[in-house]
């Protein structure tokens, strides 16, 4: 069983007894080196494995945790043990680790934790040239039967996002604190492990914050359902500089690594939803999110990789900034975003699009380097899911198979939707000169370097004919190279 596996109910494991099995699990020492992982990322898995394995062990199953150099050399050690019984594992979450299983002769069985498999998603595809989130959210919503009366969407609309995205409340309200959990022994352990076996890890140690079992995850949906998401909805956009996570679920962890399952999320918000404890709009935006676009990015990885890591198509050239690892920047949205990150090794999604990716777009910050650092750097990161919301929806790398234009907005798109313009030194509606704001001077600048590129882009008329119309868009362009070159250097 593979650390993002984490379920008895599903896989091999599912409807088996002790003493029919044994389990094998590994802790990899060179994965656990192999990137700068956030701190808090290395311990939620390594502690999630850690009692996941105790929880079989009480149970009455025969578990082998082992610390191996890499998965098949474990894998190994434990048939030079044990002799040549047959293995079989879920399908992971990755090509490459599928690929390793394969070729070291384990049974490969498909994987349980998600509402679409791939040969559904494969099925629905078809010869689509243009795939649409939209459209496939419907086919799930249809064939789930989630908030449907009958045929037909509840409340006759199957998308309210025109409701979420209000700008931050400025009522100083008090939004519901996190579920957090005191540190055991076994924490501590993961920890010292954590120190002695990965050198170049990065951010704060955890606080509790995360669980690192399922009835902890648990705990966090319930919270979540009954606390949170009546508040969800109309200000999920928004960003606020003193309230780190607002409304959102900050479940995507457990869902990831297995501790609950994506059909658990969905069935929680429709229940509440029909009990009339939460607002519709809300309980849509959430469940999108679950039902819609997570199994929707899942689908587009296995169908396009592995040559999904290579797009490159706006020829992007810029090394990650340095800002995104910890130097100073006078930027403070991008500045309170990569503190966040380090205290927690999460922000929400329009931290993680807006302010990360849209600077990375906007500054022409090269494809691979931005998927790598928010792989290692976020508590839900992996391969599967930075990959298609990096180079697909983030730096429209893929040249437009996911998203249908790029995702660049300039400063007043920030000023609208957060709360840090008022305390930056720059200035969001300034295109030139030394307060102008990197965003706005870099948004016009894409477009104007991409302009090629992007003509026969319908949704991108408006802005292309904007920009041309600039009096002063020489001096914005060459604002843009002292901009970009300053965010390479680390001194902007």
């Amino acid at each position: 069983m593979l650390g993002d596996q984490l379920r008895r109910d599903v896989g091999p494991l599912r409807d088996r007894r002790p003493g029919e099995l044994r389990v094998l699990m590994v802790e990899s020492t060179a994965k656990a080196a192999s990137k700068p992982w956030h701190r808090q990322r290395l311990h939620l898995v390594l502690a999630s494995m850690r009692r996941f394995a105790a929880e079989l062990e009480a149970e009455g199953f025969e578990v082998d945790l082992r610390v191996a150099p890499t998965l098949r050399a474990g894998l190994e050690a434990h048939r030079a043990e044990h002799g040549e019984p047959p293995v079989v594992a879920m399908s992971p979450m990755s090509w490459d680790g599928r690929r390793m299983l394969t070729a070291a002769g384990v049974e490969v069985t498909p994987n349980e934790q998600f509402l679409c498999s791939e040969e559904e998603f494969a099925r629905w595809l078809g010869g689509r040239p243009s795939p649409r989130m939209e459209d496939f959210y419907r086919f799930q919503r249809r064939r789930h039967g989630v908030l449907m009366d009958g045929s037909e969407p509840v409340g006759g609309r199957w998308n309210l996002d025109a409701e979420n995205r209000e700008p931050p409340p400025k009522d100083g309200r008090s939004w519901p604190a996190p579920v957090v959990a005191e540190l055991d022994d076994l924490d501590r352990a993961v920890l010292a492990d954590i120190d002695a076996r990965c050198p170049r890890a990065f951010g704060d140690p955890p606080d509790g914050t995360w669980a690192t079992d399922r009835a902890g995850a648990l705990r966090r949906l319930d919270h979540f359902v009954d606390e949170v998401l009546p508040l969800f909805g109309p200000h999920e956009d928004a960003v606020l500089r003193d309230e780190w996570k607002m409304a959102h679920s900050t479940l995507s962890p457990y869902v990831n690594l297995g501790l609950l399952h994506p059909g658990e999320l969905v069935e929680a918000a429709e229940v509440a939803y029909r009990d009339g404890r939460v607002p519709l709009a809300s309980t849509e935006g959430f469940v999108r999110q679950v039902l819609g676009w997570r199994e929707y990015v899942w689908g587009l990885y296995w169908q396009w990789m592995p040559g999904y890591r290579e797009p490159n198509a706006l020829g992007a050239d810029q090394p990650l900034p340095p800002a995104f690892t910890g130097a100073p920047t006078e930027m403070a949205c991008v500045g309170h975003t990569v503190e966040a990150l380090h205290r927690r090794g999460w922000v929400h999604h329009i931290e993680r699009l807006m302010v990360l990716g849209n600077l990375s777009l906007t500054a022409g910050v090269r494809p691979w380097e931005l998927v790598e650092w928010m792989w290692a750097g976020f508590v839900d990161g992996a391969e599967w899911v930075m990959l298609p919301n990096v180079i697909g929806m983030a730096l429209h790398a893929d040249g437009g198979r996911m998203a249908t234009k790029p995702y660049a907005s300039g400063g007043a798109y920030l000023k609208r939707m957060t709360d840090h313009c008022g305390r930056c030194r720059f200035d969001p509606t300034k295109r030139v000169g030394p307060d102008a704001c990197p965003f706005t001077t870099l948004y016009w600048d894409f477009l104007a370097r991409s302009e090629e590129h992007l003509r026969g882009n319908h949704r991108m008329g408006n802005q292309l004919a904007s920009m041309r119309r600039l009096k002063d868009l020489a001096a914005v362009r060459k604002r843009a190279v002292e901009v970009r070159g300053r965010l390479a250097a680390g001194t902007l």
